[in-house]
């Protein structure tokens, strides 16, 4: 074995360059964090041939003193932090004093800087770690970083780099990343394709200062911005706030979900679990939720020094910012109700939202809004819209009013409760009343906007689904004994599935045993799910328990358990409803929590205005 020698300067600096300069976006992204802990208000970039060739990066901040830059080019120097103690508050983006240094030894580096005590400025020059070259130079106050010829004398890196066009989106994505977390900052971008004189026009981007909207709009999208909420919640030594995308507007990737803590993003699998955990009981399979998201906490509860790129953090208590997490974006998406869109024209993302265009089963969906909403009494119909009582009898098995509550009368002509009885804000019941069932799948009603169209089934699903829980959460699921026990054939590993998950089935109001090696026995089922097909209920259950070979835990397991029976157990195809069924089942969903979409994340109903409906057939054209 040969003899251990200490490695030359130069060798050890490429080697750590690799851990800090994984690519060029990576470069972007330590000089942009250098600019802003420097309080620079503007930010411009310029690359050539994917930031292989040239890198720019220019600030207006504080500058870098004459006499601080030779030292700003050595390993582990920095101004940010002093002692190790200081690693525990870390309040700025950069800290560890390597980025310079890294970019040093592995490309032609040229630094310039000026500072308002000075006049002009002065630049340093470093070739592959050569002995730096100081001189004076015109500089405006500020830093000015010039990366050129990256890997020049490390070829074998280059060859681990994408194609061009690959690492310019992701030098794009950076910036994007770095500024909605700053935006009180402008920043602009160009980058060219090819290097020199070969270079091909620019792609660029301008994100003015202080202009929310504009950049949620040009980072993420006008849908973004249109079907979103604003969400600030506070709990001891946390603050969640930013904005989270209704779960209609989902994306087949994970590209537009940015999180940061104290300003920095990261990237954090408890973070990620309790917001996929948030949307799972309202997001269609296989998609992903949009958000920008920003968690502050106590810099002494996150340790950011976990590895060189800072995209990794570590919290003091995991269990707790991930509860907090999941709690307060599932507050924030389950206070989404229908309301009125003609009470709210006109508002900001945090008031109005509106479902995507290209869900399944429609193009556009009714408008969307954060608050508590009244219990509304259940509404008959009549052709001429006169007054209407719905008796107890006539009310179905999935509304029923609280316990004392009479019966009211009200007026289908104006929305109004004779006698000055209470009535839901907002005039009009926001999904309307019924006037007819289409194929004994979907319910047609009208409201003050025009037509509304509602899938029966998925809508009774969520409103039995959230009931059960509700249930389940108070005093468990309410069960009602079979007069006589359901014995059903199964096959072992059924028959298993239930041994194993029985009390995960008790919670969700399945009382089901084992009887022998393939045949089980059901005994109490959920009071909700009475009139269902039993048996085919839960060999459908125990087939999709199967499929799904789910390993969370036993609360997310109930959950899926108290889903699937909501789904196996509602309104099927060809139900034919009375007037007063479908008007029931509308109220329902107005006072149900994620009422909008069914538990696979389908859209439970459209909206169509009068004027959208008048394009569709050339009115006024």
């Amino acid at each position: 074995m040969p003899r251990v020698k200490k490695l030359s300067a130069s060798v050890a600096d490429q080697i750590a360059a690799g851990e800090v300069v994984e690519r060029p976006a990576s470069i972007v992204k330590e000089l942009i964090e250098n600019s802003l802990d420097a309080g620079a208000s503007q930010i411009e970039v310029r690359t050539e041939a994917g930031g292989v060739g040239l890198v720019w990066v220019r600030d207006d901040g504080c500058g870098i003193h004459q006499e601080d830059l030779p030292l700003a080019l050595e390993r582990h120097a920095t101004s940010k932090i002093v002692k190790a103690s200081d690693l525990m508050g870390v309040s700025s983006l950069g800290f560890r004093g390597e980025a310079l240094a890294s970019l040093a030894s592995v490309s032609k580096l040229r630094l310039a800087s000026a500072t308002h005590s000075e006049d002009g400025g002065w630049q340093i020059q470093c070739h592959g770690g050569l002995e730096p070259e100081v001189r004076p130079i015109a500089h405006p106050r500020g830093t000015t970083v010039e990366v050129r010829d990256l890997f020049f004398n490390t070829p074998a890196r280059r060859k681990f780099l994408k194609a061009e066009r690959t690492e310019i989106n992701q030098i794009d994505q950076t910036i994007k990343r770095l500024s909605l977390a700053n935006l009180d900052v402008g920043f602009s971008l160009a980058q060219s394709r090819g290097q020199g004189a070969s270079a091909r026009a620019p792609h660029s981007l301008v994100l003015a200062a202080g202009d929310l909207q504009d950049r949620l709009r040009r980072i993420l999208s006008q849908d973004f911005v249109d079907q979103s909420i604003q969400i600030d919640e506070s709990s001891q030594d946390y603050r969640l706030h930013g904005w989270v995308g209704l779960p209609q507007h989902n994306r087949r990737l994970t590209d537009q979900q940015f999180f940061y803590v104290n300003g920095r993003s990261i990237r954090d699998k408890v973070v990620g679990h309790a917001v996929r955990k948030a949307y799972s009981d309202v997001m269609f399979h296989g998609r992903h939720p949009v958000f920008v998201l920003f968690l502050d906490l106590r810099s002494e509860h996150v340790d950011v020094n976990v590895h060189p790129t800072k995209h990794e953090v570590r919290f003091r208590d995991a269990r707790q910012v991930h509860d907090f997490i999941f709690s307060a974006l599932n507050r924030a998406l389950r206070s989404i109700r229908p309301h009125h869109s003609e009470n709210h024209a006109g508002g900001s993302a945090a008031e109005v939202q509106m479902p995507a265009r290209d869900q399944p089963g429609g193009q556009r969906g009714a408008f969307y809004e954060r608050r508590d909403m009244g219990r509304t009494s259940p509404q008959g119909n009549t052709p001429e819209g006169g007054v209407v009582q719905m008796v107890a009898e006539e009310r179905p098995d999935w509304f029923k009013a609280p316990e004392g509550e009479a019966p009211q009368q009200f007026s289908i002509e104006d929305g109004s409760a004779p006698g000055g009885a209470a009535q839901q804000p907002g005039g009009h019941a926001p999904l309307g009343y019924a006037i007819g069932q289409l194929h004994g799948i979907y319910i047609i009603a009208q409201n003050a906007q025009g037509l509304v169209m509602v899938d029966m089934h998925a809508a009774h699903e969520r409103i039995v689904y959230e009931r059960m829980k509700e249930q389940s959460a108070a005093a468990g699921v309410v069960q009602q004994r079979l007069l006589v026990p359901l014995n059903l054939n199964v096959s072992e590993q059924e028959a298993v599935l239930v041994e194993e998950s029985q009390e995960a089935l008790g919670q969700a109001g399945l009382s089901v045993e084992r009887r022998g090696p393939t045949s089980i026995v059901v005994r109490e089922v959920p009071v909700l799910l009475a009139k269902a097909d039993i048996g085919q209920m839960v060999l459908d259950l125990l087939g999709e328990m199967i499929e799904s070979e789910s390993q969370d835990t036993v609360a997310r397991r109930q959950l899926d358990i108290l889903a699937t029976l909501a789904c196996r157990g509602s309104l099927r195809a060809n139900r034919q409803l009375t007037l007063a069924e479908m008007n029931a089942l509308l109220r329902s969903m107005e006072v149900t929590q994620n009422a909008g979409l069914c538990n696979h994340g389908r859209p439970t109903y459209i909206e169509r205005g009068i004027a959208d409906l008048d394009r569709l057939f050339l009115r006024g054209q």
